[in-house]
Parts: structure tokens; sequence; C-alpha cells
């Protein structure tokens, strides 16, 4: 199955038959994955259920010979979308190729697995008229920043700057980058500055902190950003890039595509509503964000 296949032939909307589909991976606790798809098969009166079932990578083959003729699919975290791999009867070729199935349909006793946050970064860069920027910088060598290349091949870069803080830790990237058939040209951290010079886009990959201190080299730059971060948003990143007046791109914008382009795969339907996803993801991190700053012995709990 290829990267742009919605699987067909089904004999009802979910995959074996059923109306059961989850979020697996650890630590869960954050995952907006549950409140996104309630929402959505709400919306389009799906009568499906979503559950976020914690699972380290040494539990997912006894986990998976758990699931019953009920799942239509699953939808995989960290550390799970490489395991799953050899578990799988067909994956798509972008899944190969990223080196990780995100999103998993079960169909007439077979299961499929797919690659959604490739299309998520796509759309979110095309969403801010990202069209077809002619440089990028990837901040970040792991699983995240091997989607991102993907999504640069999509919009048009094929010859991406990826810097990272240890050569070591940008083996998945350059693997990733050979099997997708583009070239990387791989950097220290600290060679940023140099690096940002008349570049168009910085995608960065890396949690909220680590980008912290990077956030006054990227903003001088003039680059548009992209930051995978949704929580705790604007990061310290996107607030100096705004200020300098640049395009930003919110990690929510991502979570959403991708949790539509999921969706699709899921179900086989083009009708995902995503404005209602956005305003349900948004409530929820409002939500939280206001049991947070609860008074101690308030009886508030963060989930």
């Amino acid at each position: 199955m290829h990267a742009d296949q919605t699987p067909t032939g089904r004999t009802s909307p979910g995959g074996r038959g059923g109306n059961r589909a989850a979020v697996l991976g650890s630590p869960l606790g954050r995952s907006l994955s549950p409140t996104l798809h309630r929402a959505a098969y709400a919306a389009m009166g799906l009568d499906w259920s979503f559950e976020a079932v914690e699972c380290a990578k040494a539990a997912l083959p006894a986990v998976w010979d758990s699931l019953g003729e009920d799942w239509a699919g699953l939808c995989l975290a960290v550390p799970l979308k490489r395991a799953v791999l050899p578990l799988l009867d067909e994956v798509s070729d972008l899944a190969m190729d990223v080196g990780g199935a995100d999103t998993v349909v079960f169909r007439q006793g077979r299961s499929f697995g797919d690659h959604a946050g490739a299309h998520g970064i796509t759309a979110a860069l095309r969403q801010a008229g990202l069209e077809a920027p002619d440089s990028a910088v990837v901040l970040g060598g792991g699983a995240a920043a091997c989607s991102a290349l993907a999504a640069l091949r999509e919009v048009g870069v094929r010859e991406p700057v990826v810097v990272v803080q240890e050569r070591t830790g940008a083996t998945e990237v350059e693997a990733a980058a050979g099997r997708l058939g583009v070239s990387v040209d791989l950097h220290h951290m600290n060679e940023l500055q140099r690096l940002l010079r008349g570049v168009a886009v910085v995608v960065s990959t890396l949690p909220e902190e680590a980008a912290d201190t990077l956030a006054p080299a990227v903003a001088h730059s003039g680059a548009a950003v992209l930051d995978a971060v949704y929580s705790a948003w604007p990061t310290r990143l996107a607030k100096a890039a705004g200020f300098n007046g640049s395009t930003v791109v919110d990690g929510l914008s991502l979570l959403l595509h991708r949790t539509v382009r999921q969706i699709e795969l899921l179900t086989g339907r083009t009708d995902v509503p995503v404005a209602v996803l956005g305003r349900a993801a948004r409530a929820e991190l409002e939500r939280r964000a206001a049991r947070e700053t609860e008074p101690a012995g308030s009886g508030g709990t963060l989930f």
C-alpha cells in the first residue's frame, strides 16, 4: 500500500468491522489523541470509542495479540512506531522510508501500517503559505526529524540541513534520509548561527526546553519557524520569531493535520472536521492549564 492510499474494500466503517481504536505508547499522560478522536467521531456521527493505552515497547506483542475483531485500528506514539513494523502485514512506502508507522488499520483480518506525521507537517507548512521553501534547517535528529525530512521533500526541499547536539544521535535521521532519497547536510548545534543565514524555514523537533537557548539565533535569521511543541504554547522559540516578524507555525496545527490523516485512514472517510478538532484541542489545553495553576489543597489533578 502506498503512502497516499486509504485502505479500501471494507464491509463496514471499521477496519475489522469494529469500532474501537486507541493510541498506544508510554508515557501518554498529556496525549491529546483521545480528545481529538472522540470529538471527530461525535461530529461525524460515528459510534466509535477511542482509548489511551499505556504500552511499553516490550509489552507491544502481547497487547497486539490481545486485540479482537472489534478493533478498527491504532495510533502509535513513542516508542512503538518502529517496534510495530515487524508485526504488520503491510506497510506503506512512506512508513518504511521514515522508519516507523504511527497509524495501523485492521481490515479483513490483516493489518496495514502507515505514517501520518509527515502529512501533518506538510499540511501545516502549506496552510501557513510555505508552499515551496527553497531551503530548510531541521533542529534535532530523532523520529520527528525523520518525519520532517519526508514533509520537506514533499514541498521541494531535498537538501535540508540537520542540526544535532551529538552526531551519534543522528544515525536514525541519516538512515531515513537515504531511504527518502534526500541529501542531508549534518552539523553540530554550535554551527547554527552560520547555518541559518538566508534559510527559508526552520523546523524544530526539539523539546521546548532544548530549543530555548536557540531562540535568539533563529529569530534573528528571519526564517519562518515550525515548532513541533503544541503544549506550553507559545514557546520561547515561537515568541522570539514572532517578535521579529517571522511566520510562525505552531505544533497544534501539525497535530491537527496529523490526526485528520489518521482518522481518514481509520474510518475511510474524508470529511473529518478539522475546525471541530481545533476547538476541542484548545479547550482541553486551557482546561489543563487551569488545573495546573490551582492552589495547593484545591483537590485538582493534572489529568
